[in-house]
């Protein structure tokens, strides 16, 4: 064998690497490589040496027929694998497959090595070591792989970490010392045995990616391989839920996952969050048509690998805080504080941080939210909703203080892990053993400028199914929405004196009460957007951000003006902004958006083969006269828990007055609960008269204690307002823990009561309700077609205080009913019934 190997060759094959590498991580950038490896980054390091792989490769390849094949290596356990290789911690090892051992191959790779080395040296990486430089080739023959000898054994081991690298289709003739020829197409020799568990997850993808993009002919009979590698990907990468791997692996190309990997930070899963958005992504581009797939995008995302939130308490000092779960509910309300501080207080690893002020230089000034994505969340039956925290990042200052609230907001997520309101709704789920690690997504916030607020011009949640229909012709297959102008917090929460949009999607336009008073009445009056000269997230009165220079201000509000609600035709003045309500009117009755979202809606729910839910945001196109469809940016997508329902019941006729304990005919779901035996009660008038939130969170702890006390009971909630709601004034506060053993929750509300009902349907709170089987009803006493039968609230004995120590400023707030008191051998029936639009409550006797 003659041949010539001087320095330009391998400097060559450092840049032919370095451009490989620049197309892989930065968009083509070979400067940025190049600097990355002057800061001594090992991550681009490895990036070069692997794309120098192919190279040498390809090149002894070229010029040494004898060779068989070219396989990289790196074992995992060496004692199980009975061959102790030379261990090393970088550089490049190769296995090469020959005819013949050759002394003048084994001189001519020292050689490579040699001249690679000094190439290497001058990128000036100062974090190089000798190993950094090593070229380590080993040779075998068929012998040594037949006969499973040294490095013959590594070949086809199941601990092996290894890809095939270089396989010609036919040899040259043995004497042939330089093939001119081009290598032959590339083939894949399925390993004897292969553990996929075992194996990096870039090895996993490098070897989906050489078998999806094999020729069809060749590709049929590995199927089975790409499909075990997907699903292995699938489950390491993003989820391990059944129910989610068997969607996904029919959607995810490897493509997809490899952009996965390349947004990943850290290691570990990215959670279920994320999980959802994605394969929402992937599906709506495959099956939707045309014009859907242009209007829709996912928001740029990037992930922190679920392993992170365990090295991030480890080096913190912060393990011994991972069995709140298992502790006293007490106990993690009252340690709570302590543990969300000390999780404050903590530091990331240093190659995190790096990564992290990369991201931001990477990101610029746009405003970022960091997001929970747990491992459960947003799966079937555990939606999670609301359990976790989410926190905006305005990233307006400089890079040191971004950084900072970059850092601090995530550490706040992992410490919502430990909620008690996630503690606990984890322990009445069943899933209190359940490895509950914490995963983030980092997503740009999406919305746009407008002076110096930054904003979307709408967002929400949207359901595939509409369980609350306010009339007749309302398709509840078509969905329902509940809309906000900025930033989607209010729709997901009951929050403040203020009402979404609601939007039946079957008729956009339809509202629960069209005159002009009850609109205006129930339309938005806060904003929240991100104050980008401030540098901070706010709450504003919809007054004091609008304008008349607002874009697309048509499609947003509706004046009062004449006891009629009109769209403006021209220009506003400014003094025209107090007569604004912001109805979506236009948006909703000329553009595509609702068709749309129905489109969304029911392929989602068809891939699922359940009922879904989305978050989104919107942007009105600035183009958009021109006639663009407004885009719709998916943040979210999961299943939606439902409502169990039976067999409809009927409505009992000519029932005596005295039988009726409650009966509403405000918009209600469909449902049976055919025996109640209690009643929690909170007074309205005593419940109001309550001095401070103080004695008011001391209520919330006496409900909780009854509702664990009534386990196994057949009991209902009544009380004032809305529940659930983080505002004492507007109602009586309570989370999924203090309510969970409830069958129904009934809202009074009139002018002697409370505020107004709203339906809860889209918030956290009322994913809640569903996936404890609780029945949401509203009673507003205003409307004479409603009414209680307040005798038998107000004239029964309390037994509360047979259950629970109860506070003696608390007697006359909270009250325990037992039907049996008002009415020997007989209990409560309440009837639901959608159709009708009827919620009826009625005594019964015992069978």
């Amino acid at each position: 064998m003659s041949v010539q190997i001087d320095q330009a060759l391998t400097d060559k094959m450092i840049e032919r690497a370095i451009e490989a590498c620049a197309q892989a991580e930065f968009a083509g950038d070979e400067q940025r490589v190049r600097q990355e490896l002057v800061r001594g980054q090992c991550e681009q390091c490895k990036c070069v040496s692997d794309a120098l792989v192919g190279e040498i490769s390809t090149y002894l390849g070229q010029v040494a027929s004898s060779i068989r094949s070219i396989h990289q290596y790196e074992a995992l356990d060496a004692e199980e694998v009975g061959f102790v290789p030379e261990q090393h911690h970088s550089g490049i090892h190769l296995i090469v497959r020959v005819e013949r051992k050759s002394a003048a191959l084994r001189a001519l790779t020292r050689t490579l090595e040699s001249f690679l080395a000094e190439s290497k040296r001058k990128l000036g990486c100062p974090s190089a070591t000798p190993d950094c430089f090593t070229l380590d080739i080993e040779m075998v023959d068929d012998r040594d792989v037949q006969e499973r000898r040294g490095f013959g054994l590594l070949i086809d081991s199941a601990h092996l970490r290894s890809k095939p690298i270089w396989i010609p289709t036919q040899h040259a003739e043995p004497d042939s010392a330089l093939e001119d020829d081009e290598p032959a197409r590339v083939q894949y020799e399925l390993p004897d045995s292969f553990a996929p568990e075992l194996i990096p997850e870039s090895r996993l993808i490098d070897h989906a990616l050489l078998i999806e993009k094999m020729p069809e002919e060749d590709r049929t009979a590995l199927e089975h391989h790409l499909l075990e590698l997907k699903v292995t990907l699938i489950r390491r990468l993003i989820s391990d839920q059944l129910e989610y791997i068997n969607i996904a692996r029919d959607w995810f190309t490897i493509d997809d996952l490899a952009g996965i990997y390349k947004r990943r930070l850290g290691f570990g899963r990215i959670g279920g969050k994320a999980a959802g958005m994605l394969l929402a992504g992937r599906i709506l581009q495959d099956l939707a048509d045309p014009t859907i797939k242009a209007s829709v995008q996912i928001p740029e995302s990037y992930f922190l690998g679920s392993d992170l939130m365990y090295i991030f308490m480890a080096m913190n000092g912060l393990m011994h805080w991972t069995d709140q779960k298992y502790k006293s509910e007490e106990q993690i309300r009252e340690e709570f504080p302590q543990l969300r501080e000390d999780c404050l207080a903590g530091e990331f690893p240093p190659e995190i941080l790096i990564e992290l002020k990369d991201l931001l230089a990477q990101i610029g000034s746009q405003p970022l939210i960091v997001r929970s994505s747990s491992q459960l969340e947003d799966s079937l039956g555990t939606t999670f909703a609301g359990k976790y925290d989410s926190y905006f990042c305005p990233n307006q200052g400089s890079p040191e203080d971004n950084l900072y609230q970059l850092t601090r907001a995530i550490a706040q997520t992992y410490a919502s892990t430990f909620k008690p309101e996630a503690l606990l709704y984890r322990r009445r789920r069943g899933l209190q053993d359940y490895d509950e690690r914490m995963a983030v997504l980092i997503q740009v916030v999406q919305g746009e400028r407008f002076g110096d607020y930054y904003l979307p011009f709408a967002a929400g949640v949207a359901y595939s199914q509409n369980l609350y229909r306010w009339a007749p012709l309302i398709r509840s297959g078509d969905g329902f929405v509940r809309l906000v102008w900025g930033l989607g917090t209010r729709a997901v929460q009951r929050v403040g004196d203020d009402y979404p949009r609601l939007v039946a999607l079957s008729h956009p336009t339809l509202q629960p009460d069209d005159e002009p008073q009850a609109v205006i009445h129930y339309s938005q009056k806060y904003v929240d957007l991100i104050d980008l000269k401030a540098n901070e997230f706010k709450t504003l009165p919809v007054a004091e951000v609008l304008s008349p220079a607002y874009p697309s201000l048509r499609n947003l509000i509706q004046l009062h003006q004449d006891g009629y609600l009109k769209v403006p035709q021209t220009r506003i003045s400014p003094a025209e902004i107090p007569d604004a309500a912001i109805t979506f009117d236009q948006l909703l009755s000329r553009s595509s958006f609702p068709g749309h979202l129905r489109q969304i809606l029911d392929i989602l729910e068809h891939q699922w083969q359940s009922p879904v839910d989305i978050e989104f945001t919107l942007q009105i196109p600035v183009e958009d006269e021109a006639g663009r469809d407004p885009i719709i940016s998916i943040l979210q997508c999961r299943p939606l828990p439902r409502l169990q329902t039976a067999a409809r019941a009927s409505m009992p006729e000519d029932l005596p007055e005295q039988d009726v304990i409650l009966d509403s005919h405000f918009v209600v779901p469909n449902g049976h609960i055919p025996r109640i035996d209690y009643v929690l009660y909170i007074d309205p008038q005593n419940y109001f008269a309550l001095p401070d939130a103080s004695s008011r969170s001391a209520l919330t702890r006496a409900i909780g204690r009854l509702n664990a006390a009534l386990e196994g009971q057949a009991y209902i909630c009544v009380g004032p307002g809305r529940w659930g709601t983080a505002n004492f004034d507007l109602g009586v506060y309570v989370g999924y823990s203090d309510i969970c053993n409830a069958r129904a929750l009934v809202e009074l509300s009139g002018a002697a009561i409370g505020p107004s009902p709203e339906p809860s349907l889209g918030t956290h709170f009322f994913h809640d309700l569903m996936e404890a089987q609780i029945y949401p009803i509203a009673v507003d006493l205003d409307d004479e077609g409603n009414r209680i039968q307040q005798g038998f609230f107000d004239d029964t004995p309390n037994r509360a205080g047979e259950w629970i120590e109860l506070k003696d400023e608390l007697d006359g707030v909270l009250r325990l009913i037992a039907v049996k008191d008002f009415r020997p051998k007989h209990h409560i029936e309440l009837i639901m019934h959608d159709e009708k639009g009827q919620a009826l409550a009625f005594l019964a006797p015992h069978a």
